[in-house]
């Protein structure tokens, strides 16, 4: 009886190929296979690396099908690798599937860790690093925008947020609209790569200069948000239930209870319960 292959989930360059691990290049070299977020764009990565391991696509539109297929492989003893685009899998690109039905099959996930754009750019936004959330991408249309952004209004930890080049003036100002314009912000794009820029300001001040330089509207970019210092308090002014009232017209139950939280003396699972009254 075969034993059961493994699953390597890798890490690849973001921009430049030098960052690529001496641990990666020799888990890509040894594997059966190596599932792709986009096979033609990593050809091109593996054949800088001179590996000739056979490629299988995985993307969002084909993950659940192709997990099967692939642990039918592995539970047959062959190991293959997980890479994306760019960066560390499964960080707003496709494998979170494939790494849940892969673990419940009993089959081991092995970390080949490496660059990721996000912890990247925290490392030298110059904003606090000890607590940060990662958001992904903001919603498109305008109105969810808001409404995700509102419901991250006093979360004290710094945000971040990826962003494609069409969208990145537009959800500039949504965070202008909902968090004011005195917020501290980073932008960093195409890191690593030969146009890398990273700027920090006052969420004004890098509005301005995306618009005067059409260039920062183009390549990766990555947003970080400073978090709010100074959560106001209305214990006194305003009920609880007034609060929830507002919250609930525009934001879903666990969101509007997080902020109630935040700003009223009121237990979270009171508040909880109480919304879902009010709902």
């Amino acid at each position: 009886m075969n034993h059961p292959g493994i699953l390597y989930v890798v890490a690849t360059p973001i921009g430049n190929l030098k960052d690529i691990s001496q641990r990666a290049i020799e888990v890509l070299q040894s594997v059966n296979c190596i599932a792709a977020e986009d096979t033609r764009h990593s050809k091109h990565l593996l054949k800088r690396l001179a590996i000739t391991v056979p490629l299988i696509s995985l993307h969002e539109h084909n993950e659940k099908e192709r997990a099967n297929q692939l642990i039918k492989r592995l539970c047959h003893g062959e190991s293959m690798a997980l890479i994306s685009d760019a960066g560390t899998p499964l960080i707003s690109d496709p494998g979170y599937i494939l790494v849940k039905e892969v673990k419940n099959a009993g089959i081991q996930v092995v970390p080949i860790p490496g660059p990721c754009a996000a912890i990247a750019a925290l490392s030298v936004a110059g904003l606090p690093t000890d607590r940060f959330i990662f958001e992904g991408f903001l919603p498109s249309k305008a109105k969810l925008r808001k409404e995700r952004l509102e419901g991250l209004q006093f979360e004290s930890r710094t945000l971040i947020f990826y962003e494609a080049p069409h969208r990145i003036l537009a959800s500039l100002q949504a965070i202008r609209e909902v968090f004011g314009s005195d917020r501290q912000i980073t932008l960093a794009r195409e890191l690593t790569k030969v146009f890398e820029t990273i700027r920090s300001g006052k969420i004004e001040e890098i509005i301005d200069w995306v618009e005067r330089d059409p260039d920062q509207q183009r390549g990766e970019i990555i947003v970080l948000v400073e978090g709010v210092q100074v959560i106001p308090t209305i214990k006194n002014s305003v009920s609880s239930d007034k609060i929830l009232k507002i919250l609930l017209e525009i934001l879903p139950v666990t969101q509007a209870v997080e902020i109630a939280f935040k700003v009223t003396d009121k237990k979270k699972n009171e508040l909880y319960k109480r919304a879902l009254q009010l709902k």
